[in-house]
């Protein structure tokens, strides 16, 4: 009979903790400033009702299995118009030739900037007598080299990934 009786008493020991969790308190002290408290021991709370949870249900299996395989990836509506091989084959060669093109371009103008740069020693302009000036073009001119090498890195990966 003992243990009916304590099951008892800590279920309801349970609930008045739970319910009390649930009381919300604002309080304002003697500057006017507001402070929610899960207490309201102090002078100046005011209990705030709040709004009981709303719980939405979820799917049933079946329905979201099947809600899956409508949706599997990779596949297209029936209705996406379609591209014949040798249309798709035109294409990825052009696609080829372009970046062959882009390759060949930047290949020439590295070749043209590493001829200007001279090793890290370029020849000085005209309006470059301070020598401050001279500096600057040179940390361009390395810039431009490592932007033109990255995109020749970039324009052989590309390539490299096509089929």
């Amino acid at each position: 009979m003992k243990l009916p009786l304590i099951g008892i008493a800590l279920f309801s020991v349970f609930m008045q903790s739970a319910q009390a969790q649930t009381d919300v308190f604002l309080c304002v002290d003697e500057h006017g400033n507001k402070e929610y408290k899960n207490t309201g021991a102090t002078k100046g709370c005011k209990k705030v009702e709040l709004p009981g949870v709303t719980i939405i249900a979820s799917p049933k299996r079946g329905a979201l299995a099947t809600q899956t395989a409508a949706a599997k990836p990779g596949s297209s509506p029936g209705d996406f118009p379609k591209i014949d091989s040798g249309t798709q084959k035109t294409r990825d060669n052009d696609r080829r030739q372009i970046l062959l093109d882009e390759l060949k371009t930047e290949e020439g103008k590295l070749a043209n900037l590493k001829k200007d740069f001279n090793g890290g020693e370029p020849e000085r302009q005209g309006d470059e007598r301070n020598y401050a000036k001279y500096q600057e073009r040179v940390a361009g001119m390395k810039d431009e080299i490592g932007r033109t090498e990255k995109n020749i890195e970039a324009l052989k990966r590309e390539l490299g990934n096509l089929k």
